[in-house]
């Protein structure tokens, strides 16, 4: 729905196509410009509920016989998608903050990681905009942390560094991610000055790294996207 509460275009495209939800269109957008999800691809998907990204990373793997998997975790339990999705979807019910990394890598095929790390997770939002900014980083450097381990403190400034709210997210990593080699990221946050420090630790750790604000946005929401393509090895 829009901001005014009437149906708006994609919510409106959402429902004629069979998406669970108008989100669809902005993994739709990214998946258009970057190609993340190949034939073959394991995707992790963080903040899965309702469903619409399963179904994007899903139908973005191609037919079945191309191998690959999609793995979506949220606090919420959530029902596979029929439409789009098929036996290589599967969710997990779980608090991804508290969520050990040994039990997310394992959620992998054979257990050797991901290679495309999905991460749509929000906060309640409370209208208080700087608490709303500040948990929004904490699932955001959670995401991170998780994707590429003790990595993500190399470039931390030390301010940041012993900053709480940042730093229980990553210094609880071990040394490696669940993030393959190659492989790529991508992080909704909310519009903030930490996001320059965000981007600022991406940049060393991927080829490219970019900030990104689907169309299917509303226009009164302040999301925006990092999308981090070929993780160094």
């Amino acid at each position: 729905m829009s901001g005014a509460g009437t149906p708006d275009f994609f919510y409106r495209e959402a429902q004629r196509l069979g998406y669970v939800a108008r989100s669809a269109f902005k993994l739709l957008q990214i998946q258009k410009q970057h190609k993340l999800i190949t034939p073959g691809s394991y995707v992790l998907d963080l903040g899965c509920a309702p469903g619409a990204w399963l179904q994007v990373a899903c139908q973005s793997l191609g037919p079945l016989k191309n191998g690959g998997a999609v793995v979506g975790i949220d606090h919420k339990k959530v029902k596979v998608p029929p439409l789009y999705c098929d036996s290589r979807v599967q969710t997990v019910c779980a608090d991804v903050m508290k969520l050990p990394k040994n039990q997310v890598r394992a959620l992998s095929p054979r257990q050797k990681g991901f290679s495309v790390v999905l991460s749509d997770m929000c906060p309640l939002v409370s209208g208080i905009t700087t608490r709303d900014a500040a948990l929004s980083a904490e699932l955001g450097m959670q995401a991170l942390g998780l994707a590429v381990g003790r990595a993500a403190t190399a470039h931390l400034d030390e301010d940041i560094r012993t900053d709480r709210l940042l730093n229980d997210a990553v210094c609880t990593a071990d040394d490696n991610g669940i993030l393959q080699p190659g492989g790529h990221l991508v992080i909704k946050l909310l519009e903030s000055e930490d996001n320059k420090e965000f981007s600022r630790i991406c940049k060393p750790l991927f080829r490219k790294a970019s900030w990104l604000r689907p169309k299917a946005t509303r226009s009164s929401s302040r999301e925006i996207y990092l999308i981090c393509l070929g993780l160094r090895s």
